[in-house]
């Protein structure tokens, strides 16, 4: 069974910045809001050949049954074994893009198949082999109920995919923020969805760097 880390944020918040030391050698990009990545280089290190998956490492695509069959293909194939990391930038990205594609469609059943869709790949991200690790990252949400109390959690498009409560797939949620102009990550819920296993981290902000995050886990 693979691991899965959700990483959410307000846009701006460092989410795909903290991937940029990652190995292209071993990672696979998916560009889910085809935006290009944040750091300088970038494009030297993440490439796509079209018919040639086994060199490409990115891929800027925001459909999610193409997604979850890039996912199965990535975890079966032999020529793919080298990739140990899976980044998925962001399902939000997916879950516009699809709003969008059925904008024009009416009735209850498009909500219900977007939920199943995203459903899917969080679910599918959680049944590769045993050593890749899938890096989700998401927008976040603020909200204040009628008390006042507010609270933080991933973004979603439909009450579906509300009540489903995505984090509830995960066992580490960090939430990225920029905090007085340096880029952090929380490791702890306080108001939010933010969780970790117990003991694997032992301050409650971190730096914003996914691959300190990985060696914590792994060490854990």
């Amino acid at each position: 069974m693979s691991k899965v880390i959700g990483i959410m944020g307000e846009s701006g918040s460092g989410k795909t910045t903290s991937c940029r030391n990652l190995d292209p050698k071993t990672t696979f990009y998916f560009d889910c809001d085809k935006k290009g990545l944040s750091w300088k280089g970038w494009r030297n290190q993440y490439v796509y050949k079209k018919g040639d998956m086994a060199h490409s490492n990115y891929i800027a695509i925001d459909d999610p049954e193409s997604i979850i069959g890039f996912l199965g293909m990535i975890s079966s194939r032999d020529d793919m074994k080298h990739i140990k990391t899976i980044v998925i930038d962001t399902i939000n990205g997916v879950m516009v893009a699809e709003e969008m594609r059925n904008a024009k469609v009416q009735g209850y059943g498009k909500w219900t198949d977007l939920a199943q869709y995203v459903w899917e790949i969080f679910d599918k991200s959680l049944s590769l082999r045993d050593d890749l690790t899938v890096i989700i990252l998401a927008h976040s949400i603020t909200e204040s109920d009628e008390n006042g109390i507010v609270f933080t959690h991933i973004r979603t498009n439909g009450r579906k995919l509300e009540k489903i409560v995505l984090e509830s797939k995960l066992t580490t949620v960090l939430l990225a923020e920029c905090k007085d102009g340096e880029y952090i990550f929380h490791t702890r819920g306080d108001r939010n969805t933010v969780k970790t296993p117990i003991g694997a981290f032992d301050q409650d902000e971190i730096p914003n760097d996914v691959v300190e995050v990985l060696k914590a886990l792994e060490e854990y």
